[in-house]
């Protein structure tokens, strides 16, 4: 079994990140035998498709790196490692464009919702970007990808690239994917909206924790989130149309590993005020740890790109032989 995930390396990770993802990914690093292998990458030619200016870049990718080693991600036992120290997912991705199709990727949902009505000014990096998704995962013959309802689509586009391909040229070269849907696929909302995803771009930095916030601006933080004057109810099931008070329950739920009805049960008939400054004590004892580890590894650049380095050079050996073998079915001589 090999596992591949990556992510954009757009900042310092929030709550959304660690909880929708970063979590599962620890305990699939942990769960994993010995004949399996996780594969975490940071998407920064990915990235090339925002403009953003070199050191920013580079600082972004650094941070993102000591973020996932501080959250649990132990460069040891995974191979973790930025996309552009590894060029085969460049060169794997302009093979694979003679075989996807612009109708594939015109169907593709995500283009569609940040190119918006300006399709003519997107680039063309926005437009191919699932083939270079395909790319990263068929790279490394994975078998299974973690994915969110935004990514499934891409998966599938993946899988069809694969089949294409191997139909194609005659080999049976390219592993198709299966997804994992996490067993606790905890979806955090924003602070201040309820019905918006907990996001990095959203102009307010009241509306997201960041891993790096200090206690005091998490419990400021936890104590102005947008809540309803209704007491807590006594299940979840009484939660329906309060979009704020079900996504506070349930990133306390997520913490504390007591269900969503647990919650409501222990703090029923209470309000907000008795249950924020509990959800704000929860929060702070959970990322104290994982602050202070941050904090320490982003000072190290030389160790950062060390193991960036180490990562690179196992995810580069695993690679090799499908990108070999894929100049060699489409008859390209090296």
């Amino acid at each position: 079994m090999r596992v591949l995930s990556g992510i954009q390396p757009t900042g310092n990770l929030h709550l959304g990140n660690y909880l929708g993802a970063i979590r599962n990914w620890v305990r699939m690093q942990d769960e994993m035998d010995s004949e399996s292998q996780c594969f975490f990458f940071l998407a920064d030619m990915h990235s090339v498709t925002v403009h953003e200016g070199r050191e920013q870049r580079i600082r972004n990718v650094r941070d993102m790196a000591a973020a996932l080693v501080a959250a649990g991600i132990d460069p040891d036992r995974s191979v973790l490692f930025n996309q552009a120290r590894v060029p085969a997912h460049a060169e794997l991705c302009w093979l694979l464009n003679g075989t996807a199709r612009i109708g594939w990727l015109n169907r593709m949902t995500q283009f569609k919702d940040k190119a918006g009505k300006d399709r003519e000014g997107a680039s063309v990096g926005l437009f191919v970007y699932p083939v270079l998704q395909a790319a990263d995962i068929l790279l490394y013959q994975a078998t299974h990808v973690p994915v969110g309802e935004d990514q499934k689509q891409h998966l599938e586009l993946a899988r069809d690239v694969a089949t294409k391909f191997n139909t194609d040229f005659g080999v049976d070269l390219f592993t198709l994917p299966d997804p994992i849907i996490p067993r606790e696929s905890a979806r955090i909302m924003s602070l201040r909206d309820g019905t918006a995803k907990m996001s990095k771009s959203d102009p307010s930095d009241m509306s997201r924790v960041n891993l790096t916030d200090d206690d005091d601006a998490i419990m400021q933080k936890v104590r102005k989130a947008k809540t309803d004057p209704e007491p807590l109810p006594e299940t979840a099931e009484e939660l329906a149309g309060r979009p704020e008070a079900m996504n506070l329950i349930g990133i306390y739920a997520t913490l504390s590993g007591i269900s969503l009805d647990g919650v409501c049960a222990e703090f029923a008939g209470k309000g907000f005020g008795a249950f924020k400054p509990a959800l704000g004590e929860l929060l702070v004892e959970t990322l104290r740890p994982i602050r202070a580890r941050f904090m320490e590894l982003r000072t190290d650049d030389a160790a950062l790109d060390a193991i960036l380095d180490k990562g690179a050079a196992r995810a580069a050996a695993a690679a090799e032989p499908t990108l070999r073998a894929a100049y060699d079915a489409m008859g390209l001589m090296r």
